[in-house]
């Protein structure tokens, strides 16, 4: 199997790469259109701050190619938050394949909110064999409000999207390669899609 790590200077990569050899898996990090293009799954990760990452992805045109890819492809943390319409970050338009507006934590929430969290609500394959209330790492100040396409839910002063799917995407708030073994599992999980 041919796993793409969509590489734009953003990304919590090596962290996932190790994840993934440990479930006995090798990934290419990748700009390259091609290369993306004939990977069987794509992670597209992401640590950082949106409007930078979002003008990395215009400088190699990537912006253009994700959102047509065709096969799964799952988008981690800031990887999720640009797979939506926009981000209040810098006031930051999205991919807009979620049609969904990140928003910041409103005031009064400690932010960013790091640490464990549940994750509840689980809805698709993605979450085969996960319970319910199962808790994840996550560090983020901005969140996908609740609407149609979410798939888990998580509570920090409100309830927000902690996962998003539509069609062949997928997006984690959370970092399944730091959520020891359940996070291990929903990237195997990912992988068998």
């Amino acid at each position: 199997m041919k796993i793409a790590l969509i590489n734009y200077g953003a990304g919590n990569s090596q962290s996932i790469k190790f994840a993934l050899k440990r479930l006995g898996f090798e990934a290419i990090l990748s700009d390259e259109e091609t290369e993306i293009r004939s990977a069987d799954k794509v992670i597209f990760p992401g640590v950082g701050e949106a409007s930078s990452a979002m003008q990395k992805l215009k400088v190699s045109g990537l912006d253009q190619v994700i959102p047509t890819l065709k096969q799964p492809v799952l988008g981690i943390c800031l990887g999720m938050q640009l797979l939506c319409k926009s981000s209040e970050e810098r006031n930051t338009k999205g991919l807009g394949v979620f049609d969904v507006e990140v928003v910041r934590f409103p005031k009064g929430l400690k932010v960013p909110q790091i640490g464990w969290n549940q994750i509840s609500n689980l809805k698709t394959s993605l979450f085969e064999g996960i319970s319910e209330n199962e808790f994840m790492y996550l560090v983020h100040s901005f969140y996908a409000p609740l609407c149609k396409e979410a798939i888990a839910i998580s509570e920090y002063g409100i309830q927000y999207a902690s996962a998003l799917q539509k069609d062949n995407f997928y997006g984690v708030q959370f970092h399944p390669e730091k959520s020891s073994t359940a996070g291990e599992h929903i990237l195997k999980n990912f992988l068998k899609l």
